[in-house]
């Protein structure tokens, strides 16, 4: 599959994703998938499954994506994903295997304050 189509793939299902059209936010995945959160310990297996943990999920949720990368069977999407207006700093690994992803891990992470030692030695980023 061509790099192009990947790239367009995951936009679409990115942009599902802030819309919560759980449809077309989980065509991307294989029906044997597996969505892997290391933090939690936890592995989502099926695309059945992965699609119902999100819908059952309670909170409001919003996706801005800072970056897609990648080429060939691996990507990475880098995102910002708000829970009820707070924001998680998230990356995507993506596998994917015939065009579909078979393999996902998510981590997330909160933000955090400047050290005030290299304070002098940064600025601040935009979005």
């Amino acid at each position: 599959m061509k790099d192009q189509t990947v790239q367009e793939r995951l936009e679409r299902h990115w942009q599902a994703s802030d819309a919560s059209d759980f449809d077309a936010e989980h065509e991307i995945y294989h029906e044997d998938a597996l969505l892997d959160y290391p933090q939690s310990g936890e592995r989502i297996r099926g695309r059945h499954n992965i699609r119902q943990s999100r819908f059952v999920q309670p909170n409001k949720k919003r996706f801005t994506v800072r970056r897609i990368v990648g080429s060939g069977d691996l990507w990475v999407t880098e995102f910002t994903l708000a829970y009820d207006d707070v924001p998680s700093y998230a990356v995507s690994i993506m596998e994917f295997r015939d065009g579909l992803v078979a393999h996902e891990t998510q981590y997330f992470t909160n933000g955090f304050e400047p050290a005030p030692s290299r304070v002098h030695l940064t600025e601040r980023m935009t979005k």
